[in-house]
């Protein structure tokens, strides 16, 4: 009998945040993009790379259930990218450029979600 991962359930629970959290922002940037969904002052770099990172957070959550490598390096480069998204956002907002203030909320809880997941996901993986 094998000996249980400690991480591992905290894996698949990642996996699955990450794949509705990945669904929800397919959904909601296209609503956006469409117009379907009025947005106010949307930033487009941000509205555009939240609704393309939603098919990575997609790719991220099937290599993270399935314990890929790259499942572990995608979650991680998505985190790094949110944050410099979240960064050139803050630039945009200090130069006097329009924006919504949900966008900043919305970009603090990608970040903090994608960090997280990143950090359980290299705990899992070094735990093996």
């Amino acid at each position: 009998m094998s000996t249980p991962r400690p991480f591992g359930k905290s894996l698949k629970i990642a996996a699955v945040v990450a794949a509705l959290f990945g669904a929800l922002t397919v959904f909601s940037g296209g609503m956006a993009l469409t117009g379907i969904k009025e947005v106010g002052n949307a930033v487009p770099f941000v509205l555009w790379f939240n609704f393309t990172a939603g098919f990575a957070y997609l790719a991220a959550a099937y290599g993270l259930a399935k314990r890929l490598g790259w499942g572990l390096k995608l979650s991680i480069t998505i985190a790094v990218a949110t944050a410099l998204v979240f960064a050139a956002f803050g630039v945009h907002v200090m130069q006097g450029g329009a924006y919504e203030m949900r966008t900043v909320g919305a970009m603090v809880i990608r970040t903090g979600v994608w960090v997280v997941i990143s950090a359980v996901a290299v705990k899992a993986y070094r735990e093996g």
